[in-house]
Parts: structure tokens; sequence; C-alpha cells
């Protein structure tokens, strides 16, 4: 019996929800879900289906009732037998007197699909086919079957000493992991051993443009784009530390409607930047037309709870700040002994040029001579800072006050757990080797990063990594800013739109865990083949920064694929009798798409016969069920599936079954 009939079946026994037609009264159940009412919670409560469905247990105990979710579901017409949602349109937005929005009351946007899973199965590029949707409600099984762990085989390790890989049987809690296959499917699968583990992910989603080289179906129209990323981050949600950050790279095609997308799924309140990134310069093609030229994208970040979030500080490089100007000539006196000078008369004496004169013996070289000359002295270069009275000590106050009765005296407050107070004439001296920091390699000026980030889009991109991957490839400062922001070394970092792999070499290169997830046939040819060059010592992106030098690890495996032999035999037929051996073979398994009527195919053979070669190629693709392309877990051990002793053997240990 189908939920469906359970529900019916458990409702006819409280005779109010009946009419005298025998009908069921669904109006009246509606109303006393809306109420919670006792007697229709117990009804409820006595089936285990609907109970685990409609009832989600807390830590002490209760159960909590989603009275939205079972009052949508019994408010469809029919209990909705078919895949429609609650609209035909196309997208929108619902508001305050609209019947089902989500439980916190918050604008929320529907579309079609919204309560259905997309599986969103791609493996080549150029591969753009009808996806396929579950019904989360009216498809429980199918969705559960989906989105059940996976079983995982081909685990291969690779490090400096087996560069070219070795077969392994088992895998540690800090290993490093790239998977092949559908992302939603191995996230899903991850949940088994990663839930609540994960400190911070980051995606690089489908734009959605129909222009990118992403890999992904990014054709997708708004709702089915909403209902792909939906699925995704519902369990990217579940798989995040409380303390953790979901950071997302979009376009600005998209990013409205995945800022309300986030919102509902992670809290507005746990929404912490929007972040803007020149990706491009105004050249080339894109100064053509008229208006604005395009050379942002976004990041966006948010929390898992605000309430346990501590990001860290972070740096960026800026130019010398004007205001240290004044330059200690006798710094390694006493500082009651010291004499100053101003900064540009220093400069202009260690040249050896009259400071009037300075601009036009430098030429364009002024400002980075300049800039190297305050880097070098920064230990005897200072400024001036008023003290603000009502946030120093009262020892501050009192020597700044002594200060301005002895304005040519300096004064000096040692402390232990910042740095010392030089005060004069009631004014702070500050040096300007406190403001001094390593960034990219280099030793310069820094300032707090802002949500504006012009600073990390590198002129040698294509070669970081040293792969290809055109229009698609991240930089790896971003994600190393991103890291450095949200993480800190050992923490577990996942990327599950792997695409060119740099947020793993990121991570490697940083001291961070990762898990790459990708489904495309460039995942073996350019995302492992990037992690290998890490391990070889990419000199790269990031490299310098972090000093790598090459090193690390990671367990490369994919999905067990179930009608994938189908596929390739399909690819690989040559005549029309071994389709139809293939097209024999495909209708014994079952697992055909669930539009297929066997009688038809059986009865039609004759018909099947006489198309082209091509054709019947054709008609097989359709005909193979895409979703169901994964082994399950649970069948692991079922010969039909052909399971090897050394994979069954990586799984136990990766699901931590011993």
């Amino acid at each position: 019996m189908d939920l469906y009939s359970k529900i019916e079946t458990v409702l006819r026994k409280q005779t109010k929800y009946v009419s005298t037609e025998d009908t069921l009264l669904k109006n009246v159940v509606l109303e006393d879900t809306m109420k919670m009412d006792s007697d229709l919670i117990d009804l409820l409560l006595s089936e285990e289906e609907i109970k685990n469905r409609f009832f989600t247990p807390t830590k002490s105990g209760c159960l909590v009732f989603d009275k939205m979710k079972f009052g949508w579901t019994i408010s469809n017409k029919e209990f909705l037998p078919d895949s429609y949602t609650r609209y035909e349109k196309k997208i929108g937005l619902s508001s305050d007197n609209e019947h089902y929005l989500t439980a916190s009351g918050d604008v929320s946007l529907i579309f079609p699909h919204k309560d259905c899973i997309l599986e969103g199965g791609q493996t080549k590029e150029d591969q753009k086919r009808d996806e396929v949707f579950y019904n989360e409600t009216l498809a429980p099984d199918q969705v559960d079957k989906l989105l059940a762990p996976k079983v995982l085989v081909g685990a291969t390790r690779y490090d400096k000493d087996h560069i070219d890989g070795e077969k392994t049987l088992d895998f540690g809690d800090k290993d490093n992991l790239i998977v092949r296959g559908n992302n939603l499917l191995v996230i899903s699968s991850l949940l088994k051993r990663y839930a609540g583990r994960v400190k911070l992910i980051y995606i690089d989603v489908p734009y959605n443009t129909g222009s990118d080289s992403f890999g992904y179906n990014d054709r997708f129209n708004h709702s089915t784009w909403l209902c792909f990323m939906r699925n995704r981050l519902q369990i990217a949600y579940q798989l995040l530390r409380k303390e953790g950050t979901i950071a997302l790279s979009v376009d600005n095609y998209e990013v409205g409607y995945l800022l309300v997308l986030l919102d509902e799924i992670f809290g507005k309140e746990n929404r912490k930047n929007i972040i803007t990134v020149k990706r491009a310069s105004a050249t080339g093609a894109k100064v053509i037309n008229p208006g604005v030229v395009n050379v942002a994208e976004y990041v966006l970040i948010y929390s898992r709870d605000t309430t346990v979030w501590k990001p860290n500080r972070v740096f960026g490089a800026t130019g010398y700040n004007d205001r240290y100007n004044k330059y200690i000539i006798n710094i390694d006196e006493d500082y009651h002994n010291w004499e100053f000078m101003t900064v540009l008369d220093a400069f202009a004496f260690e040249l050896q040029v009259k400071k009037s004169k300075l601009s036009k013996f430098l030429g364009d070289s002024y400002e980075e001579t300049l800039n190297n000359f305050v880097i070098k002295h920064a230990h005897q270069i200072v400024r001036e800072a008023s003290l603000d009275e009502s946030s120093v000590s009262a020892e501050v106050i009192e020597v700044k006050r002594q200060s301005l009765n002895e304005p040519d005296k300096i004064f000096h407050i040692p402390r232990e757990d910042a740095n010392d107070y030089y005060i004069k004439n009631g004014s702070a001296l500050l040096f300007a080797k406190h403001r001094l920091r390593n960034i990219d390699g280099k030793l310069t000026f820094s300032q707090p990063i802002t949500d504006i980030w012009d600073d990390v889009l590198p002129n040698d991109l294509h070669n970081e990594g040293g792969v290809e991957f055109k229009k698609g490839k991240k930089p790896e400062k971003l994600l190393g800013r991103i890291m450095e922001l949200c993480t800190n070394e050992g923490d577990l970092v996942l990327d599950f739109f792997a695409g060119s792999g740099t947020t793993g070499g990121a991570a490697m290169k940083m001291g961070r865990q990762f898990i790459l997830v990708d489904q495309m046939d460039y995942t073996e040819t350019t995302t492992r083949q990037r992690l290998i060059n890490t391990i070889n010592g990419d000199s790269h992106g990031i490299s310098k920064t972090y000093n790598w030098q090459g090193g690390g690890s990671f367990v490369y495996c994919k999905l067990a694929e179930l009608n994938e032999k189908f596929m390739t035999q399909i690819e690989n037929c040559e005549t029309c009798e071994e389709c139809v051996a293939i097209l024999e073979s495909i209708l014994e398994t079952g697992y055909v798409n669930d539009n297929a009527d066997f009688r038809e195919i059986n009865k039609s053979i004759d018909e099947f016969k006489l198309l082209s070669l091509d054709e019947q190629k054709e008609l097989m693709c359709k005909l193979v069920d895409k979703n169901m392309l994964y082994v399950n877990l649970s069948d692991i051990e079922d010969s039909e599936f052909a399971i090897s002793e050394n994979d069954k053997t990586f799984n136990r240990s990766f699901y931590k079954q011993e």
C-alpha cells in the first residue's frame, strides 16, 4: 500500500472526515490540520510511515508535526497522484495571504517542481537530456531509493610514492576524497559519514546562461534550475557543522532567486555577505555592446548557525598609506632622543635627489619605489593618531595629559598583549611595521578585506593546476581567501561542483582536508589530474604564498553504475541484430524508463527491427532509465550487480560498517 492509500485508510477511521456519500472530506481534515487537532494527530501517529513522513523528532524525544507539508499533501486534487505541483506558472513570489507558505511565514519562492527531487544526471558536456523529477511527498519510496547511500567502486589512492595510483581497501577520517558520479546522489551518500562534519562548502553553481561551459544542463529554465539547486542545498545544510559556512559563486542571472532560496533553507539571519568579485577586465568583445560592461560575479556567504559562526580576520594588500609620514632618523637610540623628519625628505636623502625632483627623476616607477622604501624602513616610519579617552585605560589617559604639558617629550607605556604605546604631544605614534603583512608571498601594507574583491584574478589563470578548463576555472586566490576567512588548518572543505579542481588544489596547499564531487567525463582527465599535479608540486596559483613544495594524497573512486553498462553496449553496437539482443536484455532487467509500456514494446518488436541502426540506438537510449544508473549500498551483496570483494571491503571502511 502506498503512502496516500495509508493516509486515506487512517483518516477514514474518524467518521467526521467521511461524508454520507463515503467520500473523504478534505476540507475538514485541512481545518483540523491547521488547528493541530489532537484527535487527528493521534490518528496520524498510529501509522508508522505517516509518522516518519510528517513528524520530526527533537533531541528531547518530542515529535514536531509538519502541518504545512501534510496540509499541502491532502489539499492536492485526488492527493495529486501525478507530478504536478502547486502552480503551472513559471516562477513568482508568494505573499502572506498565500495558503502554501513555508512555516517561517517569510517570502518564499514558488515554482513548479519545488516539492520535487531533480536528479540532474549528465556525464558529457554536450549532453542536454530531459530530467526526471521525483515528488518528495507523492513518490517517497522512489525518493528514498534515489537518495539512499550508493556503492563506491574503483577506490585508488594517489600520493608521491604512488603518483599513478594504488588500489586501496580502506578509508580514514583524514583522507582527501574525489568521487565521480551524480552530485546529488554522492552528497546524499556522504551524509552517512559526514553529516555535521563539514566546515566549509564552496560551490561554483551552474550559471543557467545557456552559454557557459560549466558542463551541467545550463539551459535549465528558472523553475528547473531552482529545483536542481534546492535539492542539493538542503543536503548541504545537513553536511555542515553548526559553525560551518557555505559560499556560492553565482552571476547576475540567478543571484536574486538564489538569495531567496538560500534565505529559505539557511535562514535570512544566516546571510553574512554578498561579495562582488571582479572576474574580468573591460576589454575585448565585452566592450562592443553599449551600456555597462559586466565584469563582476558574486560570492554569497551564509553561516549554518549565526550564533556560533566565527570567521577569521583576513587582510588584503593595499598601497602605501601616506598618513605614515614621519621618519625617525635615529631609531636605534633611546626613544627619549628620537629625532624626526618627513618620509619624503628621508626618501630624497637616500636617493640623493632633491625632494622637488623626485617625481621627475623616478617617472612611472615613483609610487613603486616609494612604497619599497617605506616597507624597507617601516620600523622607523610612524604616524600620529589621536587617543580616544573612552576606549583607553586610565594609565594611558594620565600619560596623554602629561604629554600635552611636555609636548617635546616622548612617553613609553609597555604592553604584554599588544603593541607598546609611544605618546608624544597627546598623540600615539603608530609604526608602519605593524600595518605590514605577508600577502601572496610579498610583504605589503594591508587592510581588512571588504565585500569588493578586485584583486583575486591572476594573469596566468590558464596555467593554474596544470590543466585546461575553458571559461570555468576559478582562481586559487579566490578559493584561498574564502578558506582563510571561513576555515582553519585541518578543517574539512566540500565542493560538489568540482570542475577543474581548484578547491582541492587550494585546500591541499593550505593544509585543509577536502572532498570533491563531479559527474562529468573531465573528472578523470582534469579534476583528478590537477590534484596529481598538486601532489607533484604545482608552482602556480597560491603555491608561493603557502610555500607549497608538493606532497599530500587523495582517494579517487566513483559510484557503481547499474544501467551504464547498457549505455556502453548501445554506443558500441554495430548491427540491428545486436540491438535487438540488447533491447531484450534491457527489458529483462526491468530498469527502464517509467513511461515505457512493456506490452507495446513486445508487441511491436517487428517494427523495432525495421528501424535504422541509429534510430534503434536512439530509442534504446531513451528506454534505459538514466535515474537507475547506480547501485544502492543495500544491494551490494546482490550477485546481479557483481560488486568485487575489494570494493565491498572499501565500502565497509568508508561507511564504517566494520
